[in-house]
C-alpha cells in the first residue's frame, strides 16, 4: 500500500489542532494549579507559577463549605433520573414519529422543533407558576421534572434524526416472527441506538450537571441545592474564596469527565454496521 506523503497542508492542520487544542486545555490546568495554592500564593505569587506544596486543605475545605455529601448526592440524583427519563422518553417519542407520517405526528415533530427555538430564559416564570401551583417548588421531583419538560425538545429532534438510519426491515422481520411493539423497541431498535443514547446522555448530563440557573428557580432550600448553586455562594460582594472554590470546580468536573470518557467511544461507532446482511 502506497503511503500518503506528508505535505505542508497536513502539517498546518495539525498545527492548529494542537493549538486549539493547548486554547482549551490551559484554562482547565490554571484551575487545576490554583487549587492547590494558599491564599497568599494566589493573590501575592506569581499567577502562574506552581504551588509550592500540593496541599489538600483547599479540598477539605471546599468538602466543609459547600456540604458536600449533601450537594454532590443532589447533582447526581437530578442528572440521574432525569437522564433516564429523557433517554426513555425522547426514544419512545423519536421512534414514533420516525414510523408514522400522519399528520399528527407531523404536528407532534413541528411541536418539538419549536421548542428548540424558544430561550430556556423565558421559559423560567411559567415554568416557575405551574410548579408552584402544582406544589412541585423546593420538592427533588419537581426539579427533575423541570429538568425534563426543560430538556425533552431537543433530545426528541435528536433521536428522530438518529431513528431515520435505523433498518426498517430489521422491524419488519421482528414482526412477521411475532415479537410485540414492546420487545421490537427495546430488543432491535433501541441496540441499535446505543451511539445516539450516548449522545443524548453525554449532552443532557453536561446540561443538567452544569445547570445554575434552573437549579437555583426550583431548589432554594439548603436540603435541594446543587454543586453549581453552592460553589456561586463562595462569590459575594464582600469577599470571596477562590482557593477553595477552583477546589470546587475541579471536584464537580471529575464526574462528569469519566462519563464522556466512559461513553466517548459510542461517537465513533457505527449505529447500523452489520445490522442488515445481503
Amino acid at each position: 500500500m502506497e503511503r500518503k506523503k506528508y505535505t505542508w497542508g497536513t502539517f498546518c492542520t495539525q498545527s492548529l489542532v494542537l493549538a486549539a487544542a493547548l486554547l482549551f486545555l490551559a484554562p482547565l490546568l490554571i484551575i487545576l494549579n490554583y487549587s492547590f495554592k494558599t491564599k497568599k500564593e494566589l493573590y501575592i505569587g506569581d499567577p502562574l507559577a506552581l504551588p509550592q506544596a500540593l496541599s489538600l486543605e483547599n479540598y477539605q475545605n471546599a468538602v466543609t463549605r459547600l456540604d458536600l455529601a449533601t450537594t454532590f448526592l443532589n447533582t447526581a440524583l437530578y442528572t440521574a433520573v432525569a437522564v433516564l427519563l429523557l433517554a426513555v422518553l425522547c426514544g419512545a417519542a423519536a421512534w414514533a414519529i420516525a414510523r408514522n407520517k400522519g399528520r399528527f405526528y407531523r404536528l407532534a415533530y413541528t411541536y418539538f422543533l419549536i421548542g428548540i427555538l424558544i430561550p430556556a430564559q423565558a421559559l423560567f416564570l411559567p415554568i416557575y407558576i405551574v410548579g408552584y401551583l402544582s406544589g412541585l417548588v423546593n420538592t427533588r421531583a419537581g426539579v427533575i421534572l423541570m429538568y425534563v419538560a426543560a430538556n425533552l425538545s431537543f433530545g426528541v429532534f435528536l433521536m428522530t434524526s438518529f431513528m431515520s438510519t435505523v433498518p426498517l426491515e430489521l422491524e419488519e422481520a421482528a414482526r412477521i416472527d411475532g415479537c410485540s411493539i414492546y420487545r421490537t423497541y427495546f430488543q432491535i431498535v433501541l441496540p441499535l441506538l446505543k451511539p445516539a443514547m450516548a449522545t443524548l446522555v453525554i449532552m443532557q448530563s453536561f446540561q443538567i450537571w452544569n445547570d445554575y440557573l434552573m437549579s437555583s428557580l426550583f431548589a432554594s432550600t439548603s436540603r435541594l441545592k446543587t454543586l453549581t448553586v453552592s460553589i456561586q455562594s463562595l462569590f459575594s460582594q464582600q469577599t470571596s474564596d477562590y482557593s477553595t472554590a477552583f477546589a470546587a470546580i475541579v471536584i464537580s468536573v471529575l464526574p462528569i469527565a469519566a462519563l464522556f470518557v466512559s461513553l466517548q467511544r459510542y461517537f465513533i461507532k457505527g449505529m447500523t454496521v452489520g445490522a442488515v446482511k445481503g
